[in-house]
């Protein structure tokens, strides 16, 4: 029996809610790697049981967000947690999306269908949030154990570490559609590395030198280890916002990006 015939002129039609499906997709094809996924959470998790074993006892209390003191496990925890959604986002948005676009040419296959480069891109920042959400989900769980977490808005945190990995999984994508070998995602791990360190991290915006602060102020981590302590502290005010609109601003310009660079490459 011949195949179906298409009749000049017509279109295929275009699915509601392609990225779903492409999301779908990712969620079957990575059910048994979980091994893969989950080795990522444990470099932050690591750090804050040996930094409130060993450092902790050495460091006294230090300033929190709104100038009352905190415990110092209390002042890295946050951190630790918007460090945990970072990477996440970046280890799926980087290497694995490098692997899908250049070697496996999964989405030059996606792209014949009538699923548009937007689609794409929407599709594998979700695939990059939902790990980071995942990493978020146990940290804040050992949090809570911990007794890490002071205040009521701390159930805000897991909205926040969601909105962390948005803006690094669109940023990680964005930047992987420039990469043409895979040596050049050395680049990632050189720059990840400095951003986890000097974002606030392991102590105050206030003892950086006024020439560094602006750089740090720039740094997506710093945003989100800021909203992060005021939740899970309760320091809550209006500043907080602009730590919000500052990662959707840099999850927007991810994906723009990562869309427009998509549909040149996809039509090669």
């Amino acid at each position: 029996m011949s195949a179906p015939s298409v009749l000049p002129g017509s279109v295929a039609r275009v699915p509601r809610f392609g990225a779903r499906h492409v999301f779908e997709r990712n969620v079957l094809s990575q059910r048994r790697q979980w091994l893969a996924v989950v080795s990522g959470f444990f470099e932050p998790l690591f750090y804050l049981l040996s930094l409130t074993v060993g450092v902790s006892r050495l460091v006294g209390p230090l300033p929190g967000p709104d100038g009352r003191p905190i415990s110092y496990q209390a002042f890295v925890a946050p951190a630790m947690l918007a460090a945990s959604a970072m990477n996440g986002a970046i280890t799926d948005g980087s290497f694995n999306f490098y692997m899908k676009l250049r070697h496996a040419k999964v989405f030059h296959a996606i792209r014949a269908t009538p699923i548009g480069p937007l689609d794409i891109a929407l599709a594998e920042v979700a695939s990059s949030m939902a790990r980071g959400g995942g990493y978020a989900v146990a940290f804040l769980a050992i949090m809570g154990g911990m007794g890490l977490l002071d205040s009521w808005w701390a159930v805000l945190a897991l909205p926040a570490a969601l909105l962390v990995g948005l803006a690094f999984a669109a940023i990680a994508i964005a930047a992987t559609t420039f990469v043409t070998q895979w040596v050049q995602l050395e680049w990632v791990m050189l720059l990840q590395l400095p951003i986890f360190l000097f974002s606030g991290t392991f102590y105050p915006l206030s003892r950086y030198s006024e020439s560094v602060r602006p750089l740090v102020e720039i740094s997506p981590l710093y945003h989100g280890v800021a909203l992060l302590r005021g939740l899970t502290t309760g320091a809550v005010g209006p500043g907080l916002w602009w730590h919000v609109v500052a990662l959707f601003g840099f999850g927007a310009l991810g994906l723009v990006v990562a869309a427009r660079r998509l549909s040149r490459i996809l039509v090669d």
